[in-house]
């Protein structure tokens, strides 16, 4: 299997190899110079050209500087998605700092830890979440508000002499030990990354560059510097709060021209589609994350331009964007998966046994990395850096991925899973270790296991089975609350199966393989089972049910504690406009997370009006009832409304 090459444009100017040797901010003012007046990010709340975003993020510099004075440190950023965070990212690298970037988002616990690892002196918040920064901190830290940074503040460049070796970040990623764990990284092996991705998928100043993903995270650091080190336009879409309903008509709208998903949002996309809707701007497609299908691009090949490129991608935050395989209209897939394709610019691809011999052709072996252009180590952490990353010939280092693979008779790469329990949950990387750890800090539980397997859409989700220590055992409710309070949303398990004991292997261990499916039985939860009491609850607790895969769904069951997640309610909120022509935001579903309550929430977007041929033909055809059945439903919710005007 050969590779296709990303057809350049006309505007396209190669990234060169020589253009490594500087610092971030020298790279991006250069860019300011080039185009001060193009607009650099678009957001629902701010619009800022090159300019005035060189501007934002040196006023940001100074301050940090008048506060802590120079030389390189950790920095904190607790931001909400959009112009600031990037103001504040550029502006602490401006100030030859180093940038750690919290998501509000996560469990304050988590946060708590990654301020106390990174051993950052300085928070930079804003208005929004300046009183949670305050909540988070063990102890006190400084604080910089950039909704009130001097706006006298010079926002002429600092010209500090920041040099390419220098510490540029400090991402967190899952750790084995229960905690997360940073990866750092130096200014030259960042812009060394952003060259490669450049000139991989021939960025250029007129492409509108898509960002779903978190800036706390590794795919959210590269698409932002990819763009913003081009001249390209960055426009970050908030998926969480947005919903999927939403994300093709933003791609549309926005006119992107590249973006990255995870397969797993590339599904949930394509069922958000009308029929004869297409995605017609976007000329190159990145995939990361999770294994990608041959049956993913077919849907592709459906519903994107017969132009568009797809790059299937292998890289950690150890070692980003290390394998790819570009994929256009003509390319033939041998198998059912998708192979990562080949070395990047610099970066070689081994295959070891547990010796860390590399293996014969033909076998399956553990992927390793080998560049002099992998992440620094982990922070705080020399033993886990030795114990991942081996030395190689000169500058050279080899990092250990736990990813297993082999090589097609060409030398293209086929990612084979995990050689140890980390997984993939919608796109990030999780330890399960971490879940386990966070479970049996739980006084309520004795053992715990968490492994993964695919849901109904054939999804990866993950499953927790659970020996309790007290009885009556905990609810799934009250698990899933000591979680939150520990764990990001996409780490807590979609199903809970509880156990008197886990099964053993004959030498004592837990032996995954004899784990039992999850059960389609509604689970124990705190509110007790409450039949659907009109024709609307009925229609919605169908949805749940299939959507959900249970065998009832009471109406003021938690949806996020039967196992949804944003992917399942993208899946419920797009049945509820089929079913009801009623378009509601993805985040009513979790500000209105019951049967009962969404109900309400749908009776007041139809003006508490029904439309009663539509209720009957779903209440018959998708619900499975019968006609007389479905009379009745619609007979006692009129008296139910009749009643309640009187």
């Amino acid at each position: 299997m050969q590779t296709r090459r990303v057809a350049p444009t006309n505007s396209f100017i190669e990234f060169k190899k020589a253009e490594i040797e500087q610092s971030i901010p020298d790279r991006f003012e250069k860019i300011v110079c080039m185009y001060p007046e193009r607009v650099a990010i678009k957001t629902e709340n701010h619009v800022l050209t090159y300019a005035e975003l060189n501007a934002a993020a040196n006023r940001v510099a100074r301050a940090i500087l008048a506060q802590r004075g120079r030389g390189s440190e950790p920095v904190a950023l607790l931001l909400e998605r959009g112009a600031p965070m990037i103001a504040g990212i550029l502006g602490v690298l401006k100030a030859g700092k180093i940038y750690v970037p919290l998501d509000p988002a996560s469990p304050p616990s988590r946060l708590t830890f990654m301020l106390a690892d990174s051993q950052a002196g300085l928070i930079v918040s804003d208005n929004t979440n300046l009183s949670f920064s305050r909540e988070i901190a063990d102890h006190p830290y400084e604080r910089i508000n950039v909704d009130e940074v001097d706006a006298n503040i010079s926002t002429g460049n600092l010209a500090l002499s920041i040099f390419p070796d220098a510490i540029a970040w400090i991402l967190y990623t899952s750790g084995t030990t229960g905690d997360p764990k940073g990866v750092f990284q130096n200014h030259r092996n960042v812009l060394h990354l952003i060259m490669r991705y450049t000139n991989r998928a021939r960025v250029t100043r007129d492409d509108r560059i898509g960002l779903v993903r978190s800036f706390s995270v590794n795919g959210g650091t590269l698409h932002t510097f990819g763009a913003l080190l081009n001249g390209a336009q960055i426009v970050p879409f908030g998926l969480k709060h947005q919903g999927m309903t939403k994300l093709a008509h933003w791609l549309i709208d926005e006119q992107i021209t590249l973006c990255s998903f995870s397969p797993t949002i590339l599904r949930h996309l394509v069922e958000t589609l009308r029929r004869g809707e297409t995605l017609p701007n976007l000329r190159v497609i990145l995939f990361s994350g999770e294994p990608l299908y041959r049956k993913d691009l077919e849907l592709c090949r459906a519903y994107f331009s017969e132009n568009s490129l797809f790059i299937n991608s292998l890289g950690t935050t150890e070692a980003s964007n290390a394998c790819d395989l570009v994929i256009d209209g003509k390319t033939q897939i041998q198998g059912e998966i998708v192979p990562c394709g080949y070395p990047t610019t610099d970066m070689k691809i081994l295959l070891l046994d547990d010796n860390k011999k590399e293996v014969d052709a033909n076998q399956i072996g553990e992927i390793a990395i080998k560049s002099q252009y992998l992440t620094l180590g982990y922070w705080q952490r020399p033993d886990l850096t030795v114990a991942k990353f081996l030395r190689g010939p000169g500058a050279e280092r080899i990092y250990l991925t736990g990813d297993l693979g082999r090589r097609l008779a060409d030398g293209c790469l086929v990612h084979l899973g995990r050689k140890d329990f980390q997984v993939k949950i919608r796109g990030h990387r999780v330890e399960v270790a971490e879940v386990e750890a966070a479970l049996l800090g739980s006084e309520t539980i004795e053992e715990a296991v968490v492994v993964a397997r695919e849901d109904r859409a054939g999804d990866p989700c993950l499953v927790a089975y659970v020996v309790p220590s007290v009885q009556p055992w905990p609810t799934v409710s009250a698990v899933r609350r000591v979680l939150a309070q520990k764990l990001p949303d996409y780490m807590i398990p979609s199903s809970f199966v509880m156990m008197e004991a886990l099964p053993l292997t004959p030498n004592s261990k837990v032996d995954r393989r004899a784990l039992p499916e999850p059960s389609t039985i509604r689970p124990s939860l705190d509110a007790p089972f409450v039949p659907p009491r009109t024709p609307v609850e009925q229609l919605l607790s169908g949805i749940w049910t299939e959507v959900l895969g249970l065998d009832r769904v009471g109406i003021h069951d938690n949806f996020l504690d039967l196992g949804g997640n944003s992917l399942l309610a993208a899946r419920v909120i797009s049945r509820i406009l089929a079913a009801l022509h009623v378009d509601l935001p993805m985040r009513s579903l979790f500000d209105a997370p019951t049967i009962a309550e969404m109900a309400a929430v749908i009776a007041c977007n139809q003006g508490d009006k029904v439309d009663r041929s539509d209720l009957f033909h779903v209440l018959t055809e998708m619900e499975s009832l019968s006609d007389e059945e479905a009379q009745r439903f619609l007979a006692e919710e009129e008296s139910s409304r009749g009643h309640h005007k009187e």
